[in-house]
This record gives C-alpha cells, sequence and structure tokens, in this order.
C-alpha cells in the first residue's frame, strides 16, 4: 500500500508540475501578444507579426499574418531560392557568369525600361553594366544590399513564374512573384509582388530546417542572409552575440524585414514584421524595432 501511495503521490507532483509549467508557458505566450498589440496600437500605419520557436513549433505568434502586403524586396528571397532550385536541375552553375544589362521587358506590354541607379540601393553595380559578373555575385547583391539591377537581371534568368510555383511547393501560398523591380507599367495596373506574414515565416522557416534546397544550398543562404546590411528592424535591439539572417524589404510607407534569429545558447526562431501604410517611416521603424526586442527577450526569459 505504502508503495502505491508514494507512486500516486510522485505521479500527482509531476502531474501539477507538467500542468504548472504549461500554465506558466501559456501565460508567458499571452502576454507576448498582449504586449506587441500594445506596441502595434502606437504605430501609425498597418502591421502584420508571425513569429515561431525552431525548437517548440507550438510556440508561435500570428498577428494579421495573413493580410496582404506589397511584398517590396522581401520577394528577393523566393528568387534566391528558386536560383539554388534550377542550379540542383542543372540549368546553370552559380558561378557561371551573364553579362550584366539595364534594360528588362514590361510584364504589361513587353515594352522596354531600365533601372535608375537613383533608386537603387546598389550604385556600384551599375559601373560593371556590360561585363559579365557571376550569377553567385549578382544573388549575394540582391540578398545583402538589396540590389534591384541583379534581381532583374535574376528574374529573368528563372522566370517569376517558376519563383511562385516553388514557394507553393513549399507552403506558401499567397506570396506571388509577378515581375522584376520598377515595372512602373505594371505597377500603375496595381500588378505587384505580394505576400503575407504567414508566408514569409513558412519561407524562412524552410530555409532554416533545410527544406528550401539542399543542406548545402540553405547554408549558403543562411550565410548570405547574415550578410544583410540593413539591419534596422529586426537585428537593431538585440545584442551582437546574436546572429540574424534576414531580408529587409522597403518602398514609400512600407517597410518590412523577414528573419531567423540565432541565439548564442543554440536556440533559434523566425520573425517577420511586415508593415504598410506607414505615417512617419522613421519613427514606425524604431517602433519595428522594438517589437523584434520584445520577441527577443520573451524568448530569453523563456528558457526551462
Amino acid at each position: 500500500m505504502k508503495t502505491t501511495f508514494l507512486f500516486t503521490l510522485i505521479i500527482s507532483c509531476l502531474t501539477i508540475g507538467l500542468l504548472s509549467s504549461c500554465q506558466e508557458k501559456v501565460s508567458k505566450a499571452e502576454q507576448l501578444n498582449s504586449t506587441i498589440i500594445s506596441q502595434l496600437d502606437s504605430i501609425k500605419g498597418d502591421v502584420a507579426v508571425a513569429y515561431i520557436n525552431l525548437s517548440d513549433p507550438s510556440d508561435s505568434l500570428m498577428i494579421n499574418a495573413e493580410q496582404e502586403f506589397h511584398a517590396a524586396s522581401t520577394m528577393k528571397v523566393p528568387v534566391m531560392i528558386e536560383l539554388f532550385k534550377q542550379e540542383s536541375q542543372g540549368k546553370f552553375n552559380l558561378n557561371d557568369s551573364i553579362l550584366l544589362k539595364n534594360e528588362f521587358r514590361s510584364i504589361v506590354d513587353s515594352s522596354l525600361y531600365s533601372m535608375d541607379i537613383g533608386d537603387d540601393s546598389d550604385d556600384v553595380i551599375y559601373s560593371k553594366i556590360g561585363t559579365r559578373q557571376s550569377l553567385r555575385d549578382l544573388m549575394y547583391s540582391m540578398i545583402t544590399v538589396s540590389s534591384n539591377l541583379a534581381t532583374n537581371v535574376l528574374i529573368e534568368l528563372v522566370d517569376a513564374k517558376n519563383v511562385t510555383a516553388t514557394m507553393r511547393e513549399l507552403g506558401a501560398d499567397k506570396i506571388e512573384v509577378l515581375r522584376g523591380v520598377e515595372d512602373t507599367k505594371a505597377y500603375e495596373l496595381g500588378m505587384s509582388n505580394t505576400t503575407n506574414a504567414k508566408d514569409l515565416l513558412i519561407v524562412m522557416k524552410a530555409i532554416a530546417e533545410n527544406k528550401a534546397g539542399t543542406n548545402k544550398a540553405c547554408e549558403e543562404m543562411i550565410s548570405t542572409l547574415t550578410d544583410q546590411k540593413f539591419n534596422t528592424i529586426i537585428p537593431f535591439y538585440l545584442p551582437e552575440t546574436v546572429s540574424v539572417a534576414h531580408k529587409t524589404g522597403s518602398i514609400s510607407g512600407v517597410h518590412h524585414d523577414a528573419g531567423i534569429v540565432y541565439l548564442p545558447d543554440g536556440r533559434s526562431y523566425v520573425l517577420v514584421i511586415l508593415s504598410k501604410n506607414l505615417e512617419d517611416y522613421d519613427t514606425a521603424t524604431e517602433q519595428l524595432a522594438r517589437i523584434s526586442k520584445t520577441v527577443y527577450e520573451y524568448v530569453l526569459n523563456s528558457a526551462s
């Protein structure tokens, strides 16, 4: 009888402990949700947030995660994934070179248009027009300095339709990559690349878990994303010991960031923050960075 009583007591204690742990976890998650919603209320504009703990997928957060946004330069991540996919299919090698040109066709009527150096975040590449550049170097510029010229050359190579099809294969059902950058005729007709926070989370998670390509390809994607030069949102308030593999995107009234955050203790999570209709771009950017800090502190304090 004593043995049975002792066993029952142990089971009861374990059950109470587990329940207490679960309740604490739920409480922290609810607090995170409440804190972020409060932060969103102070931002003059529309914002979506998606978060998932890669060690515990049940630990996630979705706020306005299915709301549609202009993808801006976040669409360059799907283009990168497609490049690696087509390389694996033997269509080319990323070390191959291609003629760098500044002449592209609108998806509306195939009329020609050129990129404006004044609207591009990468001005160095324009001095290389007319020369041959490696696909890998163009991809690196597309991600790290968000080169629009490099992006258009690469989209023309892989075809936007293929990029979108690959996103569907990964489970991202809403991302639409229709065209390259600065296709004014398409933009005026509302034909733009779109996404939502949920789909970008799916894409970044696939890269983190080596499901967006081969292990080697995903490792290179992460390395490239980690070299991102624009760091005013997700990494801004995080310690230097935290590594962030991410891609930003911005146009008028829009500022996005989607990334994989790696903590020194080996844990990692994916965070996507999208925004549009921002009345004060600079102020909102700082507020978005604080949302990232809130998530980081939540993950840090959730360690068992």
